[in-house]
């Protein structure tokens, strides 16, 4: 029952170990690098299968965030980081294919956070490199259907929060996860517009990050130990979609952070109206 226990993890199985102790409803996996070589994509897949030996059906894989160190940016440019253009290419194709051959999820990140200086160093503008966004996530989306998903960043290539993109983003008729922190920081700290951006894109939002944040950085906070303001959520929630904890653990070994989130959202949509 919406909203689940979801935990995410490493593919290590010490970790995923501590987190199905727990049960959990929905898992994530985090994925790295090592994950999508041909020999971590086997391990992958098998844990994958423990997982679901676990009874756990609703799981969802998280695209390597980065690359040599550097963010696996969708916008990163072909010509001058041609090594992180095909990582990004044949990582995604990978998983994808995964996803469909065991009926799982991925995660695709349509941006992260890189400087505008970067950027603007590859592309003539914001728009252009948006584009590029946008014509990629066409790709993944046309090989990965109802097994693909993208989510909100706090670049302003792919950032919820924004109406022009978020209109894009519905003709597009993209399969969303929302990250509730990214959107707050994108639209600093006001509540009312989280809850509009979230009630705009509500019908395409197959799964949520729920994560708290003061609305001013990337803190991962736990919820009720930021600013966003859970009980006016509620209404603008698509109860139809999955949803994980995404909070910085103190300890990886340990989802206790994770675990104290689901019961706060729990008890506190159970006094909203």
């Amino acid at each position: 029952m919406f909203p689940y226990l979801g935990l995410k993890a490493s593919t290590k199985q010490s970790q995923i170990d501590e987190r199905l102790q727990y049960h959990p409803q929905v898992f994530e996996f985090f994925t790295t690098e090592q994950d999508v070589t041909p020999s971590g994509l086997i391990h992958l897949r098998d844990m994958i299968e423990y997982v679901k030996a676990a009874g756990v059906s609703k799981i969802v894989i998280h695209h390597p965030m980065k690359f040599q160190g550097i963010h696996n940016e969708v916008a990163v440019d072909q010509t001058s980081h041609r090594d992180g253009y095909h990582f990004l290419m044949r990582s995604s194709e990978a998983l994808i294919k995964l996803a469909i051959e065991t009926d799982t999820q991925v995660l695709i990140h349509g941006g992260y956070n890189s400087p505008l200086s970067e950027i603007l160093s590859n592309y003539s503008s914001i728009e252009a490199a948006r584009k590029v966004v946008f014509s990629r996530l066409d790709y993944f989306q046309s090989i990965g259907g109802d097994h693909v998903m993208f989510e909100n960043s706090i670049s302003p290539l792919y950032d919820y929060g924004d109406p022009e993109l978020e209109n894009l983003v519905i003709e597009h008729r993209y399969r969303l996860c929302y990250d509730t922190s990214h959107g707050f920081i994108v639209l600093h700290g006001d509540n009312a517009k989280l809850q509009a951006s979230m009630a705009h894109l509500h019908d395409q939002i197959v799964h949520y990050h729920f994560v708290d944040s003061m609305g001013k950085f990337h803190d991962s906070l736990e919820l009720g130990k930021g600013a966003i303001d859970w009980s006016a959520l509620k209404p603008v929630v698509n109860m139809n979609a999955t949803n994980i904890f995404e909070i910085n653990l103190k300890d990886q070994m340990n989802s206790q952070e994770m675990r104290n989130s689901y019961q706060y959202l729990k008890a506190c949509w159970q006094t909203s109206v």
